[in-house]
């Protein structure tokens, strides 16, 4: 059968990434339909932490307006290292917080509204039970509550979480480590008696994370590190599972009152080998699974999706050859790989024994450095992530992100006005800034109808810079010819 009109791009998962990639690619003007097995948002505790440099990110997109104000210091944010409170999380004056606290939910209530807005289709009730890749699309296979059909595309974005369905249809393998810990989280009214200590709380067979969510319900986290759950994956937990951990962890017997939600969770790790097969793609929990640690798993994903969108946009609009997303897979799974090391050191300070125990004094003292507790830090945060350059040049600025600023822009007409580096990113498209004293110097850049070049009147470290729609730079002088840049990030002029 010959099915619907073929969009440019279907995502399968309408979670927080898949909706995030999903309204940046409808903002660069892909056709997209996002396929969601729940009817409606979920409400159930899940990721709740932003770290610094996905809330930059996000605020450069326009996204988290009256939600991420700026960072009003002057200390650091404190935050939990393995349950040590031995962070100090810092940014660059201008930036928003270091840390946001914003529900998964509200992130994807937010996602989705921007989807809407800008014309993208949300099929909820629907999964993906196969798919074919062709030269020129895929055809995916969705089931719903009609029945079975068969959705049209040039690219499938895999954005299902941990399961990944498309990521197995896709056949894309992955390194996987199995589980080695138990790990439970419920949201509960009450806890009779009342002992359980609130914060984190380590004890020699475990530990429990316990705050208030609203006025009369806790969430609780706990964390049994003796061995792997008994039970599967697959059989539901509930208040008497979470009970039972609770009393081995503490040594005491508590009674859960109403528990409308638990899960059950691991340290369960698995990288996928190849982010992009064909026209198949993988962002979030499909392609990189962890620990959740540290609240570093959301923050991940929202930058898959972010460097994923422009790039794949560009491709199915024909402006950029297919080679452009292989740099997506280049700069983002080093960048799990790094988060899986680190979610694995903390949880090696956090098993029981005297050794962990001795290993945790040690550290503490270590996080007294500062150079030692800045690198621990920009890690933790993101900040200290750099794409690889493309020039084949010894660049020192190509790849970073480039930092808040505010810049006084000179307009053909004379006429002046102020705006910053988030101001300039949320048209969408790459930006060319000529600082003072090289006004001009990128007259090329006019050759491709979607670089937008800026004067400021403001000199610059590195003359002049090409940024690209998700913050870093693409180009500085030192890189090379700007034409062959241009080229080589946002395909040939037009």
């Amino acid at each position: 059968m010959a099915g619907p009109e073929p969009v440019d791009v279907i995502v399968a998962g309408g979670g927080p990434v898949g909706l995030l990639a999903a309204a940046e690619l409808a903002r660069f003007g892909a056709r997209v339909t996002v396929v969601e097995p729940l009817e409606r948002v979920s409400r159930r505790p899940k990721a709740g932490t932003v770290h610094a440099r996905a809330v930059q990110s996000l605020v450069r997109r326009g996204y988290l307006d009256g939600v991420a104000g700026l960072w009003e210091g002057p200390d650091p944010a404190p935050f939990h290292y393995a349950g040590l409170p031995v962070l100090r999380i810092a940014v660059p004056p201008g930036e928003p917080v270091a840390i946001l606290k914003r529900s998964q939910a509200d992130l994807e209530d937010e996602f989705e509204a921007r989807l809407r807005e800008r014309g993208g289709v949300l099929l909820r009730g629907h999964r993906v039970v196969a798919l074919e890749q062709s030269g020129d699309g895929v055809r995916v296979a969705v089931r719903g509550p009609g029945g079975d059909r068969v959705l049209r595309s040039a690219y499938l974005v895999g954005a299902d979480g941990a399961r990944g369905v498309v990521r197995d249809l896709a056949g894309i393998t992955a390194d996987v480590s199995p589980p080695t810990v138990s790990a439970m989280m419920g949201l509960v009214r009450s806890v009779t008696p009342d002992v359980l200590p609130r914060g984190w709380h380590r004890t020699p067979r475990g530990w429990t994370v316990v705050r208030a969510a609203g006025e009369d319900a806790l969430l609780i986290r706990t964390l049994e590190t003796s061995g792997p759950p008994p039970q599967g994956r697959e059989t539901p937990p509930d208040a008497a599972e979470l009970e039972a951990q609770l009393g081995r962890i503490t040594g005491t017997r508590v009674r859960l009152g109403d528990a409308p939600y638990v899960s059950r969770f691991s340290d369960v790790t698995r990288v996928a080998d190849h982010y992009r097969r064909g026209r198949v793609l993988l962002a979030g929990d499909a392609a990189h699974l962890h620990f959740p640690i540290g609240g570093q798993g959301l923050s991940a994903g929202v930058l898959d999706a972010l460097n994923l969108a422009w790039k794949l946009a560009r491709v199915v609009a024909g402006a950029a050859p297919g080679e452009l997303l292989d740099t997506y897979e280049a700069e983002r799974r080093p960048a799990a790989l790094h988060v899986v090391e680190y979610t694995r050191a903390q949880l090696g300070l956090m098993r029981e024994g005297r050794e962990q125990l001795a290993l945790c004094g040690q550290f503490t003292e270590l996080m007294a450095v500062p150079e030692a507790q800045a690198q621990v830090a920009g890690r933790i945060s993101g900040q200290d992530l750099v794409c690889p350059p493309r020039c084949g040049r010894p660049c020192g600025a190509e790849g970073v992100f480039w930092p808040e600023r505010r810049l006084t822009v000179c307009h053909e007409d004379g006429s002046r006005t102020t705006t910053t580096v988030a101001g300039l990113l949320r048209s969408g498209g790459p930006v060319l800034i000529e600082g003072e004293g090289t006004w001009g110097t990128g007259a090329q850049a006019k050759r491709w109808p979607g670089v937008r070049t800026v004067r400021v009147a403001t000199p610059l470290d590195t003359g002049a810079l090409v940024l690209r729609p998700d913050g870093h730079v693409a180009w500085t002088p030192e890189c090379g010819e700007l034409d062959a840049a241009l080229e080589r990030w946002f395909g040939p002029p037009g």
